[in-house]
């Protein structure tokens, strides 16, 4: 609370007079201090990669929201970042966390969302959070990006394929939808870009070989562990791409970029 004192005493001035006196105090309400939910990529591989700006407003904010506590945990030990509050927002959490999330927003907290590397929303439950807060800002909630890592661009930029106009399709479906999928890059005059699991990559790759065997010169880049100290960069085509997908090693995450249908 702010206490004030108003005091009067009697002025004369053309005829007006005001009256001032000694009162009692008056009570007014703290005026609400204007909230922050600030996006925050992270590396995906190399640490070196991390913002100054992203760091400085890690350090300065109330709790950080993020996927795995461990990974994030790790991630503040490595900056030599001092603990900081985590919570849990993950592809299982409901609407009783975020509405939790929502609460502290609304109380003029400083809260940071993080993925476990990259940028959050693409691919993780990110969204589900940003989605509820309303569009514009309203009630001093506000929204800020701090840009960094994201995997799919940075396979796109080393790919050497035209990416003015692409399509990112995320992780394919495990079952249903996934034969489709693969099929619909037939007709698809653009770049496609997705990411797969190491446990499904060889699969994966001779599924579409099959599903654009049609098209046996179009061209293919596979990207493994990007940005990290055994970064690997395959160029192939779709004849060719169910024996890269045999010789690839399996270990890490993968991009796989496929050129336009020209």
């Amino acid at each position: 609370m702010i206490l004030i004192f108003l005091r009067e005493e009697r002025v004369k001035d053309k005829g007006l007079e005001c009256w001032e006196s000694w009162k009692k105090p008056v009570k007014l309400n703290k005026p609400t201090l204007p909230s922050i939910l600030s996006i925050i990529s992270t590396p995906i591989g190399n640490l070196g990669d991390i913002t100054v700006r992203s760091i400085e407003v890690i350090k300065k904010c109330d709790a950080i929201i993020c996927e795995d506590t461990r990974v994030t945990g790790s991630l503040l030990k490595a900056l030599e970042i001092e603990k900081k509050e985590l919570i849990s927002c993950h592809g299982y959490t409901d609407d009783k966390k975020i509405d939790y999330i929502l609460e502290r927003l609304e109380k003029g907290e400083h809260l940071v969302l993080v993925s476990d590397a990259g940028t959050p929303g693409i691919s993780d439950p990110g969204y589900k959070l940003v989605s509820r807060i309303p569009q514009p800002t309203t009630d001093n909630r506000q929204l800020e990006v701090l840009p960094g890592p994201s995997a799919f661009l940075a396979a796109l930029s080393v790919s050497g394929l035209p990416i003015n106009q692409f399509v990112y399709t995320g992780f394919p479906p495990l079952k249903k939808g996934r034969q489709t999928l693969f099929k619909s890059f037939a007709e698809e005059n653009r770049t496609i870009v997705l990411y797969e699991s190491v446990h499904r990559i060889e699969k994966t790759l001779c599924e579409i070989a099959s599903a654009l065997a049609s098209q046996p010169e179009r061209k293919v880049v596979i990207c493994r562990e990007l940005t990290k100290m055994y970064e690997e960069t395959v160029h192939t085509t779709i004849d060719a791409l169910k024996e890269s997908a045999s010789g690839i090693t399996k270990k890490g995450e993968f991009v796989i970029v496929i050129g336009p249908n020209r």
